[in-house]
């Protein structure tokens, strides 16, 4: 019941063979058997189960408000929720309760959706790995699927299985773990260079960011303005397509949305690719991409070309300049954008009364991890007199040369870009933090923060699983406002691969979970 879709549980209510308080109940039961993920940071079952109630009574009287109406979903802690703790994983933020919804919450709320809980992130949503939260690190599901155990066991006889697990990705790995995991069927996150992308490639879902604009970030706590974007994490591209047409269009609370009506996002079961021109980026051979990640997009385009797309190598000159630019753009935001914690209006405030200089000071190396001290040490470099024009201003030209190879890429005919998601597969929590969190970002955001520099809708799709047993996805980049192609493109593609989701029960011998299919999981 637990590994169905979206639809395909909307459609068991209206039949009558399951109603929204009977799912909600698995749900939480399987929230907790999963706990030691630690994908949630607030559960908020009274909430949920009042929610699922109301829907019960909608059924009933056969008045559903649509098609999410008593389906479970998550929130990344770093939107805004009524009456609900808001911390964004950080001391700054622990305790704080916002006195609204953000806007893309309420219209979830508004169509009947129920809400699970606010789930665990980086600090602040900077990193890669969700690994950097005060609540704790969030494991992959994956790292207890049978294969990957497996395949450890047999290559590491001597591994500790409560130590060798890999992580989800970052910034959004609550939510990403939430999904996979089946704790509910849909999660918002947030992608600001890649952090719902990135980990719904290695927890092996569906993640899209939508074209900047397209969605409200009214009640998103910013991280950069310019480039935030509320993503969907997603079972399968239909179910992020639903999702996508609920909380698309103009909010008058947010000025950078469009005015245009929004139509519901609708995708053809017959998909046909013969008019389809599909670029592959020449400078996405980054140094350090796998072999297997290699192996599956060369197959992948061979496939495409054979369902009759036109593929073509494209050159994005500028790609090779993203991260650095990508990097100094986002510390400089984050500068702006960390300083109205202050300890005075909200939030964490130091018990120093020396001076106001001296409580600004303590609030904020007390509320602060030292990747966001990091992070706003240098923006603040970057926006200083004497280096705004050397860093700021040069990178702001650089990312409109970025941008423009976009404009150009789509310019000469193509419709959409094929690209790798990440580098490999997940890495071991025990590698990935030797590493410091501004190297660990450049390694996993590579193919990722180029889409919201340019501001172009992404969507990550599951393609197969590693030689490790853990899953690989690839990336389709659309033109601006083109989300209906790109999304069809996707579901095309997620039919190919036929990739089975991670279900997971928990197992009667050892205490731990294992990972159960009705088909096996195929790869390209």
């Amino acid at each position: 019941m637990l590994g169905i879709s979206l639809r395909e549980a909307a459609a068991a209510f209206r039949l009558g063979q399951l109603t929204p308080t009977e799912l909600c109940r698995k749900c939480l039961a399987f929230i907790r058997e999963t706990s030691f993920l630690n994908a949630y940071i607030t559960v908020t079952e009274d909430v949920a189960l009042k929610q699922a109630a109301e829907a019960d009574l909608r059924f009933d009287q056969g008045k559903p408000l649509g098609v999410l109406d008593g389906i479970p979903f998550a929130i990344k802690d770093n939107f805004s929720t009524k009456n609900i703790e808001t911390t964004c994983a950080s001391q700054m933020l622990k305790g704080y309760i916002p006195p609204y919804n953000a806007t893309v919450v309420q219209r979830l709320l508004d169509q009947g959706a129920v809400l699970m809980g606010k789930t665990n992130l980086d600090e602040f949503a900077m990193g890669s790995g969700s690994t950097d939260s005060i609540f704790g690190p969030v494991k992959n599901p994956w790292s207890y699927s049978k294969q990957f155990r497996e395949k450890r066991k047999a290559c590491f006889p001597d591994s500790n299985e409560s130590s060798d697990w890999v992580i989800t990705g970052g910034s959004s790995g609550g939510s990403a773990a939430s999904v996979s995991a089946g704790t509910c069927y849909v999660a918002l996150g947030s992608d600001t260079g890649g952090s719902t992308r990135n980990p719904a490639c290695h927890c092996g879902i569906v993640g899209l960011k939508p074209t900047y604009g397209l969605v409200s970030r009214h009640g998103l706590i910013p991280l950069v303005n310019s480039m935030d974007v509320p993503g969907i994490l997603a079972r399968c591209v239909d179910d992020a397509a639903t999702v996508l047409g609920v909380i698309a269009g103009h909010d008058p609370q947010d000025a950078t949305t469009i005015q245009d009506h929004i139509l519901p996002f609708t995708l053809p079961d017959v998909i046909d690719l013969s008019k389809l021109c599909v670029g592959i980026p020449k400078e996405y051979h980054a140094p350090g991409l796998s072999s297997e990640i290699l192996s599956i997009w060369t197959k992948a385009a061979d496939m495409m070309e054979k369902a009759g797309a036109k593929v073509v190598e494209v050159s994005m000159p500028h790609t090779r300049y993203s991260i650095v630019c990508y990097h100094v753009l986002c510390t400089a935001e984050v500068a702006s954008n960390m300083a109205r914690f202050d300890g005075l209006e909200y939030g964490h405030r130091a018990d120093i009364k020396d001076s106001t200089e001296a409580m600004y000071s303590a609030t904020r190396r007390g509320g602060f991890n030292d990747v966001v001290r990091g992070r706003i040490l240098s923006g603040n470099f970057f926006l200083l007199k004497q280096n705004y024009e050397k860093y700021f201003l040069k990178a702001q030209k650089v990312r409109r040369l970025i941008a423009d190879d976009f404009v150009n890429a789509f310019k000469s005919g193509v419709d959409i870009l094929l690209t790798p998601t990440t580098l490999g597969d997940a890495a071991p929590y025990l590698d990935f933090i030797q590493e410091d969190n501004r190297t660990r970002s450049a390694q996993e955001d590579v193919f990722t923060q180029c889409a919201n520099m340019a501001g172009v809708p992404a969507i990550t799709v599951p393609a197969g699983l590693s030689s490790r047993g853990l899953p690989l996805g690839l990336q389709f980049i659309g033109q601006a406002f083109c989300e209906q192609q790109l999304l069809s493109v996707a579901k095309w593609f997620e039919k190919q691969t036929n990739f089975c989701p991670l279900v997971l029960h928990k197992t009667h011998d050892n205490g731990h979970i294992d990972k159960r299919q009705s088909k096996s999981a195929s790869s390209l």
